[in-house]
């Protein structure tokens, strides 16, 4: 059903997955660390209705690697200057589905582009929760023991064995969890492909918190004038987007349809795929 093709960039080749044309065009941005693959759990359904372009960023994947930076911005203004380009350039109607740094992503595109972009959904955006605040979660014990896996030579089985290992620590108790213990054997080997792929530098904005440098959460939210749904996950079950940020942004978004999923981890499009197509599905069957 997908074919993947090359799109050159600002002298850099991006990976992308393209479904066939059954309709406009639906841009689709993964988490970071992560490849376009994440959304195959959702892509058979939404193919029907779309024809699909899903990413691998810059250093994920099979897309090149970068000496620019990882930035959240830094993502931007590739993404920015790859919807300047052909068959983008022309549409009027875009659709972009983001998750997590794909959901940054597409709420600055969204503010950027007003003229091609027709509405946008934003699966648990993590803003400060990565930024400044990263410190105060188990998020940087994690990430700081993903990097040392990031570029793997190792057999996919083995890598999958040494990540069952890895332990979070949640820095205000000292709390370890051993991943391993929350997430299964198949989305452990899942999590070493994509970091076998995975340019080690993708990690150091995180772990130094100057992910968010460039990036002002209340300046791209305020900026977004197109239909928005906010899908946020429950924090205590994994989520990143605090309620906070969550309030704060259906304040500054000028039309936005927020839903609060409990009980339900980060990734919402695994763990409750049926219930997020119904949402995604029902807003845009919204749109004029």
């Amino acid at each position: 059903m997908f074919r993947e093709q090359v799109f050159e960039v600002q002298g850099k080749s991006l990976n992308c997955a393209v479904g066939p044309a059954s309709g406009p065009p639906l841009i689709m941005l993964h988490g970071v660390t992560r490849r376009w693959q994440t959304f195959l759990p959702v892509t058979s359904a939404l193919a029907q209705r779309f024809e699909i372009y899903a990413f691998d960023y810059l250093g994920h994947g099979l897309s090149d690697r970068t000496h620019r930076g990882y930035r959240v911005i830094d993502y931007v203004e590739t993404m920015t200057a790859l919807l300047s380009l052909p068959p983008f350039s022309h549409q009027k109607n875009l659709l972009i589905y983001g998750h997590s740094l794909g959901s940054m992503i597409a709420a600055a595109l969204a503010g950027r582009l007003p003229g091609q972009i027709k509405a946008v959904v934003l699966e648990d955006p993590p803003f400060d929760t990565m930024g400044q605040r990263i410190d105060q979660t188990p998020l940087l014990s994690y990430f700081s023991g993903l990097r040392t896996y990031a570029g793997s030579k190792d057999p996919i089985p083995v890598l999958a064995r040494q990540l069952s290992e890895l332990r979070m620590t949640d820095p205000a108790t000292g709390y370890q969890v051993r991943l391993g213990d929350i997430r299964d054997g198949s989305a452990l080997r899942f999590t070493a492909k994509c970091l076998s792929q995975l340019d080690p530098e993708v990690f150091t904005p995180i772990i130094a918190k100057q992910w968010l440098e460039g990036y002002d959460m209340e300046a791209v939210l305020g900026a977004i004038k197109c239909p928005t749904l906010l899908l946020q996950a429950d924090v205590p079950s994994g989520g990143m987007l605090t309620d906070a940020d969550a309030t704060r942004a259906a304040q500054l978004i000028a039309d936005v349809t927020h839903i609060r999923l409990e009980q339900t981890g980060h990734l919402i499009h695994w763990q409750k795929t049926e219930a997020l197509l119904r949402y995604v599905q029902a807003f845009v069957e919204s749109l004029a």
